[in-house]
């Protein structure tokens, strides 16, 4: 996603929450957020248009253009600082708290003179909280979970957060004279759904150059070392970088070791003392004589310890260095593997881009097949009927008649009521290629409840995937009490996928669930959940967490071919 809309996007989200903090028009509030998740689910740089150019982005009014088109001007928006200067700071701490909106926080601001986290937190074990209006025992245990949740998150950022930095440092300092191999490692080349801070490494002979350069990028705020062999900087967003510069004969063992993690490379150095040998990020040499036996690539270090390349998504200590001595590692998929991506939505609902957008964006990735999967009427706020849903057929149909290298898909994201019930009855739902189930509501069920509603939607013929199975926020919302390992038994026995939702602060399923759930049988589909053309992008995180779970092709529904797919889809129902 490009960086300025990203920005945009911050600034008209912040502005909506100060209008609702401020008891502003619900309305205008709801019509910044809207134009907010427009600009940032742009697909180009909209600091390359002026006013007129802004005003046709849906949901972009001209108010709005004009704000946009100050802050390129000036760094500021005036209303936006006066409105800031409105409401003291602690209120803007407080709703930083997942689980506390902008009204509970003035409201605890004006009442209780509740200005930060921790006066939050000591209210509550007061039990000061109850007597106000609005608020309860309940809302209470809530926001105590949103404070836990924060301080879980710490100083962590999503995954495609650091992405993005991280490979434009990778591309600066490869255009250096003198490199002869530049990546990213730690735990963002592992995957991981947070990242710490950006481990960069560098070949080269001398590192003088590539200190200085990362110093002075004009996204650094702060240098906080400066050394020969490494360099850690702030950037503007806050992010540490840590930059370390190896010899090129040392590539391979450097970025071995600097990749991690911590648990896999206390393994491989174990192994190496056994074969009488030390590990270093300088190479692996013999521990009698210090010869180097390997060091210039990650797969020579691997193979003269014994064993295979071990992909860095895997790099865990979870079973990897046996299973490679063994000979038994999988061979995870990828992105090449991928066919199609089986959940995505249009402006019909709440997506940003028209339909013929949206599929000639997916065409242009090279996929095989696509599904439009908008949203069913249950969901009340995206006001769909059964009159839209089947014009949208219609139209598909339409439009798959002329792409016949991409065969199209018409389906819908059902939500999953209370009692496992959905939106349509099975008649309705026979005509769908492909139907998605998630839960969008009703999140503190009893465990008990919780696991009977999403068996039931796993035992409908007609749902194909359970969508964001745990419906995670990463940092905001924990999943669901369930019995999980009870659903990814039933979607096994039932022939219904597991959705490895790639949205950056979803990745749902997580690694460790889809671990279980591949132990139960169950099979997979990676999908990005688009609401806009740069959203199709996300499919890497997907990948990255179906890799962190050992997946391979044959366990993800969308690297079939369609014939194969479609019988998939049917769940044994008569043709």
């Amino acid at each position: 996603m490009v960086r300025t809309n990203v920005e945009i996007e911050a600034l008209l989200q912040e502005y909506a929450d100060l209008i609702a903090i401020t008891g502003g028009d619900a309305f205008k509030a709801r019509a910044y957020e809207k134009a907010a998740h427009a600009i940032g689910g742009y697909p180009a740089d909209v600091s390359h248009l002026d006013a007129a150019g802004l005003r046709e982005i849906p949901g972009v009014g001209r108010s709005i253009a004009e704000k946009v088109i100050e802050y390129f001007r000036t760094g500021n928006v005036t209303v936006v600082e006066e409105t800031r200067a409105q409401i003291p700071e602690g209120v803007r701490q407080l709703i930083t708290i997942p689980t506390l909106g902008p009204k509970k926080a003035m409201a605890l601001y004006e009442d209780l003179h509740i200005s930060s986290v921790g006066a939050l937190a000591d209210a509550i074990k007061a039990e000061k909280l109850r007597d106000l209006k609005g608020f309860g025992e309940k809302t209470e245990e809530n926001i105590l979970h949103g404070i836990a949740l924060m301080q879980q998150a710490g100083e962590r950022i999503l995954l495609s957060t650091a992405m993005e930095p991280a490979e434009d440092i990778v591309t600066e300092l490869s255009r250096i004279t003198g490199c002869e191999n530049c990546a990213y490692a730690g735990s963002l080349r592992r995957m991981k759904e947070t990242i710490g801070d950006i481990d960069i490494l560098v070949a080269a002979e001398r590192s003088a150059s590539f200190m200085d350069a990362l110093a002075e990028l004009s996204s650094t705020a702060e240098v906080i070392a400066h050394g020969r062999k490494k360099t850690s900087i702030r950037t503007t967003k806050g992010l540490q970088v840590d930059l370390r510069v190896v010899r090129p004969d040392s590539w391979g063992a450097g970025l071995q070791y600097f990749t991690g993690s911590k648990a896999h490379n206390i393994r491989t150095r174990t192994i190496a003392v056994h074969l009488g040998l030390k590990l270093s990020e300088y190479g692996l040499f013999e521990t009698d004589g210090g010869k180097r036996v390997a060091s210039q690539s990650e797969g020579e270090v691997y193979d003269r310890l014994g064993l295979p390349w071990i992909p860095p998504t895997l790099r865990e200590d979870r079973g990897e260095i046996e299973a490679g001595l063994r000979g038994e590692l999988p061979d995870v998929v990828t992105a090449q593997d991928i066919r199609g991506d089986l959940h995505t939505h249009t402006d019909l609902t709440d997506g940003l881009a028209p339909l013929e957008e949206m599929v000639a964006a997916a065409a242009e990735r090279g996929y095989a097949y696509y599904a439009i999967t908008d949203h069913a009427p249950n969901l009340y706020m995206q006001r769909m009927t059964d009159e839209k849903i089947l014009a949208q057929r219609a139209h598909v149909r339409s439009l798959d008649g002329r792409r016949r290298r991409m065969r199209l898909l018409h389906g819908t994201e059902l939500n999953i009521g209370p009692d496992g019930e959905v939106d349509w009855p099975g008649e309705f739902l026979q005509g769908f290629d492909i139907c998605v189930a998630s839960v969008h509501s009703h999140f503190h069920l009893s465990r008990e409840a919780m696991t009977r509603r999403i068996v039931r939607a796993c035992e409908n013929p007609h749902i194909n995937v359970i969508g964001h199975p745990t419906t995670r926020l990463i940092g905001k919302r924990q999943g669901i009490d369930a019995d999980l390992d009870e659903v990814f038994a039933a979607c096994a026995r039932t022939g219904t996928a597991l959705e490895i939702n790639a949205q950056p602060d979803r990745l749902d399923l997580g690694d460790e669930d889809i671990l279980r759930a591949r132990s139960h049988g169950a099979k997979f589909a990676i999908d990005t959940d688009a609401h806009s053309i740069p959203q199709l992008a996300y499919l890497r995180y997907g990948i990255g967490m179906a890799q962190r779970g050992w997946l391979t092709p044959e366990e993800v529904i969308n690297t079939w071919p369609l014939r194969r797919l479609r019988r998939f889809l049917r769940k044994d129902r008569a043709d």
